[in-house]
């Protein structure tokens, strides 16, 4: 008789729909894995706003959520929304004892899509920079990359990944930490630590932790990305 595994649940918010479909996808690798020690759930609702999600829970229900963001840019505009929902994430802390983990991209989601087939650790200037290094990432033609984020279009990149594209994607992600470590200073708001400098990212460090509790990565740093 099959031995039934432990199902550990994690609680995301994100930004858009990519990302949704992404963490859905990732649950599936994990859980078709036979490498696994437990299952997965992932939710990933995509909702901008921490304290529109915090406010309809409670610490019981959903004690730790990882929010996924990018900054987009370092126009003020830009961050000063990227600002916005680390105050609010902060807020979830206070009014309702969750403490919500910071997953963010610098400048977009894209970059850790790009990390999963290739290095991305040159700097760019906007973010529509992103659609070559994604094409040649996937052998793809996109035009733009409102193109690229189609659904089937999303899922058919997704389908040209593994988990050990996942293993090399957190690596990548981590030797770009550890050079801006080295070479940038980092920002300190709302009780969360992050780079402005483009590529920045932390959202490997709550896909690591993942894969560690399942046994399908060695060893862990779930980093110092929350309050």
């Amino acid at each position: 008789m099959t031995e039934r595994l432990e199902t550990r649940k994690y609680t995301f918010t994100v930004e858009g729909e990519t990302e949704s479909w992404y963490f859905e996808w990732l649950q599936k690798q994990i859980n078709n894995s036979p490498e696994r020690i437990v299952n997965v759930s992932i939710q990933a609702q995509v909702q901008q706003s921490p304290a529109k999600f915090y406010k309809r829970t409670t610490a019981i229900v959903t004690p730790v959520v990882y929010h996924i963001c990018d900054v987009e840019s370092n126009e003020e505009r830009f961050v000063k929304k990227f600002e916005g929902i680390l105050s609010e994430m902060k807020d979830a802390k206070k009014q309702k004892g969750i403490r919500y983990c910071l997953g963010y991209s610098n400048f977009t989601f894209e970059l850790w899509m790009i990390l999963h087939k290739r290095n991305c650790s040159g700097p760019l200037t906007q973010r529509g920079q992103y659609l070559n290094p994604i094409n040649q990432a996937y052998n793809e033609k996109f035009e733009n990359l409102d193109q690229y984020k189609h659904e089937d279009n999303f899922k058919r990149c997704l389908s040209k990944l593994c988990l050990d594209d996942v293993r090399k994607a957190i690596d990548r992600a981590e030797k770009i930490t550890e050079s801006n470590k080295t070479n940038s200073k980092p920002r300190k708001s709302f009780g969360f630590t992050y780079y402005r400098d483009n590529p920045s990212l932390s959202i490997h460090t709550a896909v690591k932790l993942i894969l560690k509790e399942c046994g399908l990565l060695s060893e862990v740093n779930p980093g110092k990305n929350h309050s």
